[in-house]
């Protein structure tokens, strides 16, 4: 007789029913691939009546617009929560581990402020928590990290995770608009929201790389500590200075091991033409691993959307509910190692990180004004690696000047930004974008 695995689905919204038609359409493949009957048993959202009737919905036993009916249901072993936020998501998340109950999430921002709370309940209780499609939608990435590179050291890990900020800028590249024109057609588009703060300004990345460098670098990652830069100072003219540099510009989540200390950061980033991460186009998203053994893998795929994620969030189910058939419940570790939830490593200050820049200036076109941003350049010991000014314009007239650097302490870069934007023929702040060294 087959084992029966009853599942309770809170939150459906666009990923709630992208997991439901995954484990209701697909039950009899998934039975073929298991030997298991996973069953949806029951689905819970406060306006479940205005989404009746609706054919996912007949196929469930159970329609109910209080979740505690899911939380206080002896017979369901697995919890899918995917309602998002904070308060009430961890309080169901808490509740249900607390009953004994495995718990599967997409959400990535309540594991990034608030996982230790999480995972420190299911340990007492003795239950799993997975969470694949809180970073890279339907990418298979946190299980890859946690069973398939187990045997690795990971060292780095370069991340396009947000598709509205990489759709944003490929837009801007291929059609030659400004940020604000390219953010309202995403808008009407439905692939920015109304308020687009978290994806545009860099807060939605750098919620999944504090998951992802927790899982890589055994160790937990505090949000607050990781730099955070959105996209919405980027210009056409640096979009254009970038192809003439044969870069593209990417939103960058970018997680790196030292031996004493850590680099968490996201921020754009000229990426060149060469990388394959320079290629990821549109909605898109890829996570680039490095470990010592595998060296460079990468994974690509939809990094948002009700089907691709409901897939990684029916995968979570799945691994559970063959756990929960082998009698070997928690068989990985939520984070993938087996030691204490804190923090083991520093994370290192943004202005001690080196790296090559791409540094704009628009200044007024007169005799003297290149020497003068050299000649501060060097005081700071940086090195000018390729230079680029754009069309010659009558004297006093505002001109770009592009500097590509070598690879410099942050610190010193501020510093000498600093120092130049106080020139009298400086008519812009200076635009500093961080380089993407080829690995």
């Amino acid at each position: 007789m087959a084992e029966i695995v009853n599942v309770g689905l809170i939150g459906y919204g666009t990923v709630g029913k992208g997991t439901a038609e995954v484990l209701l359409k697909n039950k009899n493949l998934i039975f073929e691939n298991t030997g298991i009957d996973i069953r949806l048993k029951t689905v819970a959202d406060l306006a479940i009546d205005t989404a009746n009737p609706d054919e996912l919905l007949s196929l469930c036993e159970v329609v109910t617009n209080n979740a505690e009916d899911i939380l206080n249901d002896q017979d369901i072993d697995i919890v899918v929560e995917l309602i998002g936020g904070y308060t009430f998501a961890k309080d169901f998340i808490i509740s249900a581990l607390n009953k004994k109950k495995h718990v599967v999430s997409a959400n990535k921002a309540l594991f990034a402020m608030y996982g230790t709370e999480i995972y420190q309940a299911a340990e007492l209780n003795n239950v799993s928590v997975c969470f694949e499609g809180a970073v890279g939608g339907g990418i298979p990435v946190l299980r890859v990290i946690k069973e398939d590179l187990a045997g690795n050291n990971i060292n780095e890990i370069f991340g396009i995770i947000n598709g509205t900020a990489n759709y944003i800028l490929s837009k801007m590249e291929k059609e030659g608009k400004e940020f604000e024109e390219v953010l309202k057609v995403a808008q009407e588009l439905g692939y920015a929201e109304a308020d687009p703060t978290f994806d545009i300004e860099g807060i939605d990345s750098a919620h999944k790389i504090a998951i992802l460098a927790s899982m890589a670098f055994n160790t937990l990652i505090p949000f607050e500590k990781i730099y955070v830069e959105g996209i919405t100072s980027i210009k056409q003219i640096d979009i254009e200075f970038a192809k003439k540099l044969d870069c593209k510009i990417k939103l960058l989540a970018i997680a790196k091991k030292h031996e004493n200390d850590l680099e968490v950061r996201v921020h754009p980033t000229m990426v060149p033409d060469v990388e394959l991460m320079a290629q990821v186009d549109g909605v898109f998203n890829a996570v680039e691993i490095i470990g010592d053994m595998s060296d460079k893998t990468m994974h690509y795929g939809r990094g948002a959307g009700g089907k691709p994620t409901g897939s990684a969030v029916a995968g979570d189910v799945i691994s559970i509910a063959r756990d929960i058939a082998a009698g070997c419940t928690k068989r990985t570790p939520i984070l993938g190692f087996k030691k204490d939830y804190t923090y083991y490593y520093p994370i290192k200050d943004i202005k001690d990180i080196k790296s090559a820049f791409y540094l704009r200036f628009s200044v007024v076109d007169e005799p003297g004004t290149l020497a003068m941003i050299a000649g501060v350049l060097a005081k700071y010991n940086i090195s000018i690696s390729e230079a680029i000014q754009t069309d010659e314009r009558a004297p006093g007239e505002a001109v770009n000047m592009v500097f590509m650097t070598h690879k410099a302490l942050a610190r010193k870069i501020y510093d000498a930004i600093e120092e130049i934007d106080k020139s009298d023929v400086m008519r812009d702040k200076t635009v500093a974008i961080r380089v993407k060294e080829l690995v």
